[in-house]
């Protein structure tokens, strides 16, 4: 799905919503989730509010949700802009 002028709050919340939504199927309660992932319970509250969060507290919540693979894979794909950016990146990898 293409999002046109979104701004990184929009995205923020997004990703808040889908984390939310995998907790909740699998029946983990926020103060379990604060738990079992290191991550405080007001931060928890507040990310699954606003989207705020650290980038590490947001990795241990994911790892916890057993999502690394989908993190380690993030920008695994390459996302070209124009044909100088694929030539760049041959020349950069010869």
């Amino acid at each position: 799905m293409q999002y046109i002028l979104d701004m990184p709050s929009d995205i923020a919340i997004r990703l808040a919503t889908k984390l939310k939504s995998i907790r909740k199927r699998r029946k983990i309660t926020q103060k379990q989730m604060a738990a079992r992932s290191n991550v405080s319970y007001a931060t928890l509250r507040k990310f699954e509010k606003t989207g705020q969060i650290s980038l590490e507290s947001f990795i241990k919540l994911s790892m916890e949700l057993g999502l690394t693979s989908e993190l380690n894979n993030l920008f695994s794909t390459p996302v070209y802009n124009s044909i100088e950016e694929v030539i760049n990146e041959q020349r950069q990898n010869s």
